[in-house]
């Protein structure tokens, strides 16, 4: 059997370079899993690293290989391969040979570690920026980058971090960090006014400070506006209608001292005569 295997994997290499061969890279995730986009639809094999995973005759799939009795998986209609529960050790080149059409197609698979999702913290605050650590755990073949809208502004590779530094007039643009490797990309939407709490927080403070003004308006209002209405009722207008019935009042008759000192006045005039005559009084 194993000498039937051999041959038959030799005779695969020998029709490579006699066949057409399409190359096409492949890549996954450990766990995930990938489709060979070549299909074997009457009769031919598949086969990695030397050996025949499975081979197909008169319509049915025959696992070679035990470890793939449960992940390799042949579509009838298609004629596709695919391959699930991805591990590392799947990275490889893989062939196969579909005798129906006398043709021979290798297709490269690299298995990549599944992306770890991204995280944003604050790390620094100041009145006019905000400083933003996104990091991921692992960073093997891992690529972080930062989106401002939909422009890359900071981007590094095989790094567990990376740093943006968000000056205040962009702190409504629209924010995210992405990690990605060749197989796989996760994204991180950040609201930079919610991370940093710069902005809220001079909101609130702004929000407060003006309740509290409208508070200490409406208290004097409250406190000082009576006291001047009685101020203005008991001195200002008292006074003013004090004025306002003396001025209406008739003139008085002349008093008796008036009267008085007229007479006299008018006695001492020298011009005044007398009209008349005087007689004495005899005594008795």
């Amino acid at each position: 059997m194993e000498s039937r295997l051999s041959f038959i994997v030799l005779f695969i290499v020998m029709r490579i370079s006699a066949a057409e061969v399409v190359k096409k890279n492949l890549t996954g995730t450990v766990g995930g899993s990938v489709t060979l986009p070549g299909p074997l639809l009457e009769r031919g094999f598949i086969s990695f690293g030397g050996k025949i995973l499975a081979s197909v005759r008169k319509g049915e799939l025959d696992i070679e290989e035990e470890i793939y009795t449960h992940r390799l998986h042949w579509n009838k209609i298609s004629g596709n391969f695919s391959l699930t529960k991805l591990q590392r050790n799947d990275s490889g080149i893989y062939i196969l040979d579909n005798k129906g059409q006398k043709m021979i197609s290798s297709y490269k698979l690299t298995v990549y570690d599944a992306v770890p999702t991204p995280s944003v913290i604050k790390s620094n605050v100041s009145s006019n920026s905000c400083s933003l650590m996104c990091s991921v755990d692992g960073a093997e073949e891992t690529t972080l980058s930062w989106y401002r809208d939909e422009k890359i502004v900071k981007r590094i590779r095989s790094a567990v971090s990376l740093s943006l530094i968000v000056l205040r007039q962009d702190f409504n643009s629209s924010h995210r960090c992405v990690a990605t490797n060749p197989a796989q990309e996760k994204t991180l939407e950040v609201d930079v006014k919610t991370s940093c709490g710069h902005n809220d927080t001079e909101s609130r403070d702004r929000h407060h400070k003006i309740l509290i003004g409208i508070i200490i308006f409406i208290v004097c209002g409250v406190v000082l506006l009576p006291a001047v209405l009685i101020f203005k009722w008991k001195y200002v207008d008292q006074k003013k209608t004090t004025k306002e019935t003396k001025a209406r009042l008739p003139e008085t008759q002349p008093s008796s001292s008036s009267w008085f000192t007229s007479s006299v006045r008018y006695i001492l005039t020298p011009n005044t005569s007398f009209h008349g005559s005087f007689q004495p009084v005899e005594p008795d």
